[in-house]
């Protein structure tokens, strides 16, 4: 009888614990999505506009660092801020001002640069309707199990954001874009973000299903710059992105942070402007959406019951002599860059500048010398 009960117990025990290893699995997987993308686009050219391209490839760092390789990126740089002849550090793109981070590094890979970024050539990449000639780099090549994050950046307006300065993109026309990908079954889930001012506008009219957007500004408000650099002479990045990154900075590939934690980034006390979200569209809960839907890419995984100790370093299994003696080469683990570190940084002394309004008050000083010196009377003598 003894024997029974100890035998019923443990098949209990092990017929739970098998329910809460598929009930764990079931959570893993309730995206149903099997492949991610991201389309990260910057709408500015010129030099002053330095601070959107550093918005894009601080995106495009991200989500390369979380498991989305290059072949399932669209970058799109309307212009190339590291090879600017007023850059004073050519081939480099800073996201912020210690300079210690250079986002545009040695791999990036611009698939739409220059005048190729256009309203036609973005709309032509989300609905597929790209010639026949088009490589395969410069195709979103998603399917109905895609899930899709789409950045975007610039300048814009209620209702439209501009590209190049020359031409713009409206709220409808995104709107229909993205119901053609729906009918088309390019998409299972969309994450939109917009940076730009009166950002949330470009949301409003959005109708297709699984679309969940995000802006950096309500309808009637700027999006603000943030981390003025006086020796490039512009801002770095914007506020939004800057508190975004910095937020996915602590974000790893087995993170569970969710998207409720995503819609608290930068609030109006860090913005100045009011960051807005739509959900409505969107099928499931968004506190049941990781951050690694989007952000990241899906991995193949084992799902075990055994322990495995990860502290210890990690030996070689095969012995190879060195100097007629076994030697066995020892391997640990060793952290990432520590970004999060950098970036709280102080600036270095050797990149020391003058203080704002140095330059003003030296020359206000000059002529109240020259005027206390030799009166108005003179100034004929010089105009």
């Amino acid at each position: 009888m003894k024997t029974l009960t100890l035998f019923s117990l443990f098949a209990l025990y092990f017929f739970t614990d098998s329910v809460n290893i598929e009930n764990s699995a079931g959570q893993f997987f309730n995206s149903g999505h099997t492949n991610n993308w991201a389309v990260l686009v910057c709408t500015s050219r010129f030099w002053f506009n330095y601070r959107h391209v550093a918005n894009t490839l601080s995106v495009y760092r991200s989500v390369k660092r979380l498991g989305i390789p290059d072949s399932h990126i669209v970058l799109m740089l309307a212009d190339d801020m590291a090879c600017n002849h007023r850059n004073p550090k050519p081939a480099t793109v800073f996201s912020h001002k210690n300079m210690e981070l250079n986002v545009y590094g040695d791999d990036v890979e611009v698939d739409y640069r220059g005048y190729e970024v256009t309203v036609e050539n973005f709309l032509r990449v989300l609905t597929g309707r790209l010639p026949p000639s088009t490589p395969r780099s410069k195709r979103l090549l998603s399917d109905d199990r895609s899930n899709i994050l789409i950045y975007l950046t610039g300048h814009g307006g209620n209702g439209f954001l501009k590209f190049q300065d020359s031409e713009e993109i409206s709220n409808v026309e995104l709107a229909d874009a993205f119901e053609q990908m729906w009918q088309k079954r390019r998409y299972n889930e969309l994450l939109f973000i917009i940076d730009t001012c009166q950002g949330a506008s470009m949301y409003e009219r959005f109708y297709s299903p699984n679309i969940m957007a995000l802006a950096s500004s309500q309808v009637g408000e700027d999006s603000l710059s943030h981390q003025p650099d006086l020796a490039i002479g512009v801002h770095l990045m914007d506020r939004y992105t800057f508190y975004l990154l910095e937020f996915l900075e602590d974000i790893h590939p087995s993170s569970k942070s969710n998207m409720n934690d995503l819609f608290k980034v930068c609030p109006r006390s860090q913005c100045v402007s009011t960051p807005g979200h739509r959900t409505d569209l969107f099928l499931r809960n968004p506190g049941s959406v990781l951050i690694t839907d989007f952000f990241g890419s899906v991995r193949k995984v084992e799902i075990t019951t055994d322990v495995l100790n990860l502290t210890h370093p990690i030996q070689q299994a095969e012995e190879s002599p060195v100097n007629g003696k076994p030697h066995r080469e020892v391997y640990s683990y060793v952290d990432q860059l520590p970004v999060s570190e950098i970036i709280h940084q102080k600036p270095k002394q050797k990149d020391w500048h003058p203080p704002d309004g140095f330059i003003l008050g030296l020359w206000t000083l000059i002529l109240l010398v020259f005027f206390k010196t030799y009166g108005i009377k003179h100034l004929k003598h010089i105009f």
